[in-house]
């Protein structure tokens, strides 16, 4: 069977994807870790860092064995997946909109990372993590967590990141971290909009398109010579995709807060959604950390209602 997570793979996905294969093959399965792109710079760090391949790219999944981490909704889907006999999903995020036609084995917990889930199936099922692979799920925790920052973090996420550090051998986890997360605040160099698809997803919100994308980084300072940029290419994804929103986190690690950066049909979402009145392209939300938690849950529920 294939094991793929979302489009525009971020570590959590292709990490995940790894492990599950890894844990899949010792049970007794044979199973792939493949991706639905090219890792992107924080990804490449943690697997080169662990001596790890990146996963082949595929983009269709017809007539395949499957099995789905890091996601459940449709549009971060294969387009052909219905296709695809789904044998099992491992996610942390809500339920979304995927349908199988046969029971299939499924974990889905409210933590912070993918990561903390397989850590417990490892666990469950009596395998033993490999080093290699310990070591990048640690550094996928702490990238979906911002470190532990994150309102998704759970005491079942630290523990993980405890327990595989000892496996990897990480004596100080936090700096391991925060080196990564300097590698994901590179941003020099790289085009509008590989920035804007490099942890982007987009939602079907009661027949309403919304794309969300977020850059993390360790000083929102970094990205003030590329707002301009950045906004300007958002408009573009909001034309081609023909959507009602489009959403950039600029996420400051260290403030702890995300200046967003929006296209939308009607900006009066914003306050039904966020209690904020948005300025003309942007708005500060002080204390939001993830997308996941904090952006897509209230502007799920109130902004089109």
């Amino acid at each position: 069977m294939l094991v793929f997570g979302h489009m525009n793979p971020d570590t959590d996905t292709i990490v995940s994807a790894i492990a599950y294969a890894d844990l899949a093959s010792k049970r007794g399965f044979e199973a792939k870790a493949v991706a639905q792109g090219e890792v992107n710079p924080e990804s490449a760090f943690v697997l080169d860092k662990f001596g790890l391949t990146a996963p082949e790219v595929v983009t269709s999944v017809a007539g395949q064995k499957v099995a789905i981490v890091d996601t459940t909704e449709l549009t971060q889907l294969p387009a052909d997946i219905a296709e695809a006999e789904v044998l099992a999903v491992t996610d942390h995020h809500k339920l979304g909109d995927l349908s199988t036609a046969n029971p299939l084995e499924m974990w889905v917990w409210p933590a912070g990372c993918t990561c903390t889930v397989l850590k417990n199936m490892y666990d469950f099922y009596g395998v033993e993590v490999p080093k290699g692979i310990a070591g990048a799920m640690l550094c996928a925790i702490l990238s979906d967590t911002v470190m532990f920052k994150s309102v998704t973090c759970t005491p079942a996420d630290k523990k993980a990141v405890e327990e595989l550090a000892k496996i990897a051998g990480v004596s100080e986890p936090m700096d391991l971290g925060m080196e990564m997360f300097k590698v994901k605040s590179a941003v020099d160099g790289t085009p509008m909009r590989d920035l804007v698809f490099r942890d982007y997803k987009d939602f079907d919100m009661g027949g309403h398109g919304v794309g969300i994308g977020q850059l993390e980084v360790v000083d929102l300072d970094i990205l003030k010579p590329y707002v301009d940029g950045l906004y300007e290419e958002i408009q573009k994804v909001k034309e081609e995709k023909g959507h009602h929103t489009i959403m950039l986190m600029l996420t400051d690690i260290m403030k702890e807060g995300t200046e967003m950066l929006y296209v939308s049909d009607d900006k009066d979402v914003f306050k039904k959604s966020f209690g904020i009145e948005a300025g003309d392209r942007s708005f500060w939300l002080q204390g939001c950390m993830s997308r996941k938690k904090q952006v897509v849950p209230d502007f799920q529920s109130k902004a089109f209602a």
